[in-house]
Order: C-alpha cells, then structure tokens, then sequence
C-alpha cells in the first residue's frame, strides 16, 4: 500500500484547487459598425466587420 513519505503543506495542498476560482466572465466591447456587445478583438459575429473592415460576408436568408 503506498504510503506518503513526507505531509504534504497546507500551501501544496491548496494550490490543487486555485486553477478553477480564477475564472470570470470575457470581456465586451462595442462593434464600432454595428454597435452590437461582442468580444474584444474578435470578429463582430452580428455583421462580420473588424477594426473598421468587413472580414466576414453573410449570405442572406430567403423567407417564403
């Protein structure tokens, strides 16, 4: 059966859990073409425009 050598310290131990409490929510910014929130440095996924440039061309949808 294996045993452990020395205790492990309260620091080593506890630093096992701190990876997952850091998280929080991204960070939003307007889209400077459209004014909808998206995420910061990302292409606009509304209307496809990043830093003042169409990146992505949307095909538009036909109703019948």
């Amino acid at each position: 059966m294996a045993v452990p050598k020395r205790k492990t310290s309260k620091q080593r131990r506890n630093t096992r859990s701190t990876a997952n409490i850091n998280i929080t929510a991204p960070t939003l910014a307007e889209c400077s073409h459209c004014h909808e929130l998206k995420q910061s440095h990302e292409v606009c996924p509304k209307c496809g425009y990043y830093n003042g440039q169409q990146i992505i061309e949307f095909k538009e949808k036909k109703k019948e």
